[in-house]
């Protein structure tokens, strides 16, 4: 993709942004990354777009391994440019050591979301499914 928009107008593609996003994506992973073709069961799912945030709950809840192991999915929007990005992933990353603190994930969740909405002034959505 970034050498074909490179192609078409490297100016028009470089001043709007895209050619810098999609080469930082470049050197941050090989190829693009599908959670539905992951074997690995992870703990807490984030997503970045309440679309996205549907697909992965519907997902997990027509594709059952039967190991019923929970899962918490939890979605921040984030717009989708170079600037909100990078403030996402922050505020991501955030999230995420307030959760590895807590000792007990499932009982903890909910509070720190709440808490962290509050301090953030972000409406986030969350909800458990099971493997």
């Amino acid at each position: 993709m970034y050498k074909d928009l490179k192609k078409k107008d490297f100016t028009h593609y470089t001043q709007n942004g895209i050619l810098n996003m999609l080469d930082r994506n470049r050197r941050i992973k090989d190829r693009p990354e599908r959670f539905q073709d992951s074997v690995e069961q992870f703990d807490l799912v984030v997503t970045v777009e309440e679309r996205v945030y549907d697909q992965v709950i519907e997902y997990l809840h027509s594709n059952s391994t039967g190991s019923c192991k929970s899962v918490h999915v939890v979605n921040i929007d984030v717009l989708d440019n170079h600037d909100d990005a990078t403030i996402g992933s922050f505020l991501i990353c955030e999230l995420c050591e307030a959760l590895l603190k807590e000792e007990d994930l499932d009982d903890s969740i909910e509070s720190v979301i709440a808490d962290f909405e509050v301090k953030h002034s972000k409406e986030m959505l969350h909800s458990i499914a099971f493997y």
